[in-house]
This record gives structure tokens, C-alpha cells and sequence, in this order.
């Protein structure tokens, strides 16, 4: 979005929490060429992190909530806070999130937009992560994962994805092998 953004990151103290994917950076090129203009929308980004991708949608206008567990947030406020100038810090929300749990905190489908880079890897939290998305989107809303597909419990998330959701691969980066996926409630077929 025509800036330097520094994060810092804390693999000792947060894990995967506190590094920066390939699939966030991957994602936020995608949001800046891919013809998505989100200027004005509600964004969400589920399992932020270092907060690359909301930072990035924020940037490029958008009102997002950038959300984490709770063990993540004051990192993930810090490199917000760090990057957003003081006249578009107004615009993103840092949350908590744990999917499944802290739902009631959320209307249900009241964004635009749910962001995920690189969140669908622990088997155990496939099916809080789709309760989520449920919750968070309405017939309109426009899920955009990107992920490694990296084993075969990937592949049983896409399926999942699948059941409730019309998911289409809209991007793919051969050099990082990362994948973007669309997804949205009904059939949309003519969208795109």
C-alpha cells in the first residue's frame, strides 16, 4: 500500500503467533493487484498474528477488525499501533478471537470481508474455525484464505470449507507455493 511496514516477531515468547508467513504476504499483494477494492468495507482477519495482513487492509481503506487469542494481543497491538499513521489507527480494532468461543462478541455477518493467511493447520480447530466463518459471514460476505497446502488434513479443511461454503482457488503463487481460496455461503458462481 505504498509504505515500509517493520513488524516485530517473537518465535520464543508466541510461536506461530508472532512470525510472518509467506501466505500473509502473498495475500496482502493479492488485496493491492487483485482488483478488490475495500475501501469503506468491514474487514475481519481471523488468527493475525503479527498483524501484516489487517495492517495492509487498513491501508487500503478498509474498517477492519484484526483478531487474535488473547496471548497474542498486545504484541499484535504493538505492531499495529506501530504502523497505522495516527489518522487511520480509528479505522482497526485489535479483538480477541478464539474460534468457537468468543463468538457472541461478533454480529453475525456483519463483515464485508474475513481474512485468513495461514491459519488452517492444527486438525483440532477445523471445526471451531468453520463454526466461525458460519457466524462472521452473511450471504455476501467474501472469505479469502491463503494457505500452504502442506498434508493431507489440509485437504480435509478444503473439503470441509466445502460443505458449507462455494470455494473456488482464485490465486496461486508457484514461487512461495501459496494457494488463495475463495469462499462464500450459496453459489456464486457468476461473481468472479
Amino acid at each position: 500500500a505504498g509504505r515500509t511496514i517493520r513488524l516485530q516477531q517473537d518465535w520464543r515468547r508466541l510461536g506461530v503467533a508472532a512470525v510472518v508467513w509467506d501466505a500473509a504476504v502473498v495475500l496482502c499483494a493479492y488485496l493491492e493487484i487483485g482488483g478488490i477494492d475495500l475501501r469503506d468495507r468491514s474487514v475481519i482477519e481471523l488468527g493475525a498474528g503479527t498483524g501484516l495482513l489487517g495492517i495492509v487492509a487498513t491501508l487500503l481503506g478498509a474498517r477492519v477488525t484484526i483478531t487474535d487469542r488473547a496471548a497474542a494481543l498486545e504484541f499484535l497491538e504493538s505492531n499495529v499501533q506501530a504502523n497505522l499513521p495516527s489518522e487511520l489507527r480509528p479505522r482497526a480494532v485489535v479483538k480477541e478471537l478464539t474460534w468457537g468461543k468468543d463468538l457472541g462478541n461478533f454480529l453475525p455477518g456483519a463483515f464485508d470481508f474475513v481474512l485468513g493467511a495461514d491459519i488452517v493447520y492444527l486438525e483440532e480447530t477445523f471445526a471451531e474455525l468453520l463454526q466461525t466463518l458460519e457466524h462472521l459471514c452473511s450471504e455476501q460476505t467474501v472469505i479469502l484464505l491463503s494457505c500452504r497446502i502442506r498434508y493431507e488434513r489440509d485437504h480435509k479443511f478444503l473439503k470441509m470449507l466445502r460443505g458449507r461454503f462455494s470455494v473456488y482457488e482464485v490465486y496461486y503463487d508457484s514461487s512461495k507455493d501459496v494457494h488463495i481460496y475463495k469462499a462464500q455461503r450459496g453459489s456464486h458462481k457468476d461473481d468472479f
